[in-house]
């Protein structure tokens, strides 16, 4: 278990790989974000994307899903999530990509109020298979810190 202690600014990993299938993108913008270009070839090819391509909505919870399963294999005192800053689609996503991820932790703060957490700043980037990044933000994460020796 790793806990605000344990982590350096500067400290990067990298993990995940999701292959976006045709079908999650249609199911996903069925129910959460039913725009046209998200829905049909046909009205997508009228777009900028050119053809379906996924929701950005999407793009954040495939990418929420990798950071999680990251998160099992390497466990930290997590308490949650305090918000997402500078949140940028940068690229479309199109069945057929493979996403992965690559995240760097960017500053972190002892709370003065609450002396069992502290806060954390990271940058998350989505990359597709050519490298690009497709998906940008910074997020705000609150981490216990370890706990007094009880012996």
């Amino acid at each position: 278990m790793r806990y605000f202690e344990d982590l350096q600014v500067g400290e990067k990993a990298a993990f995940g790989s999701h292959l976006v299938t045709r079908e999650e993108v249609l199911a996903f913008a069925t129910r959460y974000d039913p725009q046209p270009f998200h829905l049909s070839d046909e009205a997508a090819a009228e777009t900028y994307f050119g053809r379906l391509s996924a929701s950005g909505w999407h793009t954040c919870a495939m990418t929420m899903a990798m950071f999680v399963a990251h998160l099992k294999e390497h466990p930290q005192a997590a308490l949650g999530a305090a918000g997402v800053d500078e949140l940028r689609w940068l690229k479309p996503v199109y069945p057929g990509d493979t996403l992965r991820c690559e995240n760097e932790l960017i500053e972190k703060r002892a709370s003065r109020s609450r002396p069992e957490m502290g806060s954390t700043r990271a940058r998350m980037t989505t990359y597709n298979q050519q490298d690009e990044p497709v998906l940008t933000f910074v997020a705000i994460g609150l981490i216990a810190t370890r706990p007094a020796s009880t012996s």
